[in-house]
């Protein structure tokens, strides 16, 4: 079986969540002996080598700008895709969700991983918000198959599209334990530090985390991982708050550094507010930490509604609140810590989620030999 992967910055280039889903999936089909090919955006690489780790690899140029680089890369993906041999094109992101009119014209087996609710998030604004609604509502009408990472997800697309979809989750692998001297180059101690991970963009409301920290009496700091890879003023105001217990790493890209500052902090706090299964709290789970979420249905589904996780929401005081209240009772969020990982184990493990690929890809090639045995009859 023959596979196709479109729609992320490539292989093994990782930015965010898409590539370390790329990365995870097809390094695994490939040791179960299924062909994979990822479409990657050339201009992203020096040294561009056929095949690494037994993926095949394919560099399609694309235009540097923001908005329209991934949309470009992913066209011509696809109109490559469709004049090559697979048995299954795989693309992520729905805003790819046109796309499938090349793969319907041209009879390939597509399915499409449509991620969050792009539409709702504040940085795409009026026509920018419009396209994503049409795209992702174009997804269902135009793929074969479309993958939700939760079962709330999942829902809302049978609600606001009429349509049915797969639900796979996003995946996280557990490590081993780190090093706390790993800690020593941002001057901090085990457990005396609160823990932000995420994009610095609005909708994951680092600003509401800190402002709500800075509010508080915590004799803690907050550690903020994360930034945005162009200048902005929502991370720039960020940036720029004074209190001595923020401290700003900005992007930590080595894994063994991001694992012992998850490992050790007092307690993570994931602030994100739309999409599915958050890769973010999901590596926090991994890690063992005690979370405290904002109260969303995808973060409740995530945390079992409060078995795993703790959650507080928008209004002002609240996160205060439970920052209070936590202070002092390490008996909490240390119960949270021992069950953390068992969560990861039985639900989100990459071979769970390697497995489900699988099977999916399976069937549609299985319905592609079906289809051609009742046309060779019929004729």
């Amino acid at each position: 079986m023959k596979i196709a992967i479109i729609g992320s910055r490539g292989y093994p280039y990782v930015y965010s969540g898409y590539e370390t889903f790329v990365r995870e999936l097809s390094e695994r089909l490939v040791r179960q002996g299924i062909g994979v090919t990822v479409y990657c955006h050339r201009n992203l690489f020096r040294v561009r080598p056929k095949e690494v780790n037994g993926i095949r690899l394919v560099y399609i140029p694309t235009i540097e700008k923001k908005n329209l680089s991934q949309f470009i890369h992913s066209f011509q993906s696809v109109l490559h895709a469709c004049f090559s041999r697979f048995d299954v094109i795989l693309v992520v992101n729905s805003a790819n969700g046109p796309f499938g009119l090349l793969t319907r014209v041209f009879r390939k087996r597509t399915a499409i991983n449509v991620d969050g609710l792009e539409w709702l998030r504040p940085k795409w604004k009026g026509l920018g918000a419009r396209y994503f609604y049409w795209a992702s509502k174009l997804a269902t009408r135009l793929y074969d198959r479309v993958i939700t990472d939760s079962l709330e997800m999942q829902n809302i697309y049978r609600k606001e599209f009429g349509s049915d979809s797969t639900m796979i989750a996003y995946g996280a692998n557990i490590g081993p334990a780190a090093d706390p001297k790993l800690l020593d180059k941002w001057q901090l101690q085990p457990r005396q530090y609160y823990l932000i991970v995420g994009r610095l963009i609005p909708d994951n409301n680092a600003d509401l985390i800190i402002r709500e920290f800075i509010a508080s009496a915590s004799p803690k700091k907050l550690v903020v991982v994360g930034d945005v890879p162009y200048k902005d003023y929502y991370a720039g105001a960020l940036r720029r708050q004074e209190d001595h217990r923020l401290v700003f790493t900005g992007y930590v890209t080595d894994p063994v550094d991001l694992s012992a500052l998850y490992q050790y902090c007092h307690a993570y706090y994931h602030g994100h507010e739309f999409g599915g299964t958050n890769p973010a709290l999901l590596q926090a789970l991994a890690n063992g930490c005690a979370v405290c979420a904002l109260d969303t249905i995808f973060n409740r589904e995530m945390l079992v509604d409060g078995e795993y996780g703790l959650f507080f929401n928008k209004k002002t005081g609240s996160l205060k609140k439970l920052l209070a209240e936590l202070e002092g009772r390490e008996e909490i969020l240390s119960g949270f810590r021992q069950k953390a990982r068992q969560r990861i184990r039985e639900n989100y493990s990459w071979e769970k989620i390697t497995d489900q690929y699988r099977q999916l890809f399976e069937s549609m090639r299985a319905e592609v030999k079906c289809i051609t045995k009742k046309n060779s009859e019929n004729t």
